[in-house]
């Protein structure tokens, strides 16, 4: 027996809540958990009180699915089966939605925000898309551990780790993993614990957008 993996063409699904005409392009882009939409993420997007001179984009993971026993259609990153298959195919896929948001104008500031699983889509994107972030702020997920290959000599923006104090999915133990190895690959980063479990609450949208203010000016690619 023979197992093929064939390239398909395949639409993905983005929110796109625009900032008022007239200033520089800055988008914050945001990649939801496991089992959520685009709108659910849109909505964790709206509470980072960062302005309206911001952009906010919500992507879509691609593999869509009804949530159990309702009607609403939800969607996952990935699984592990063809991992590395499909870590190529969501980067590209971030990197063509980041370009359709955008259109023809240039962008001044990015900023990625991943919450749950889509933590590890923010991270993927920062180290391996096509675009430089200021900022990546990954919510209760962690690290994907290849992004800590030395020999492929990753470079990091600034990084915020988050998670609530009742995360039993984003430990502390995972967290404190996380920044040492951060810290080991030369990025500067961050960590915030906030009172919570696994969710996403106005004490970490608050962190957020001050983690975010900080950055500016910070996201130059060496």
């Amino acid at each position: 027996m023979r197992e093929l993996n064939v390239v398909t063409p395949v639409h993905g699904r983005l929110l796109v809540d625009e900032a008022p005409e007239g200033g520089p392009l800055r988008l914050l882009v945001g990649f939801h958990g496991y089992a959520q939409n685009a709108e659910e993420m849109m909505e964790m997007l709206r509470a980072i009180p960062i302005g309206r001179s911001w952009t906010r984009v919500s992507v879509q993971g691609l593999h869509r699915f009804y949530r159990s026993r309702s009607e609403v259609t939800v969607a996952s990153w990935m699984t592990r089966q063809d991992r590395d298959t499909l870590i190529d195919d969501n980067v590209h896929y971030v990197d063509a939605a980041i370009d359709a948001a955008a259109g023809a104008r240039a962008i001044e500031r990015l900023v990625l925000c991943g919450f749950s699983q889509g933590a590890a889509m923010a991270y993927r994107a920062a180290v391996l898309g096509a675009r430089w972030p200021d900022a990546v702020i990954g919510a209760c997920g962690d690290v994907p551990p290849e992004l800590f290959d030395e020999a492929a000599g990753y470079t990091w923006p600034r990084v915020l780790l988050a998670r609530g104090t009742r995360d039993d999915y984003y430990t502390a133990e995972k967290m404190r993993a996380n920044d040492a190895s951060l810290a080991d690959a030369g990025a500067h980063v961050e960590t915030f614990t906030f009172e919570g479990a696994h969710e996403w609450t106005k004490e970490c949208a608050t962190r957020a957008a001050d983690f975010i203010a900080s950055s500016f000016g910070q996201g130059i690619k060496p």
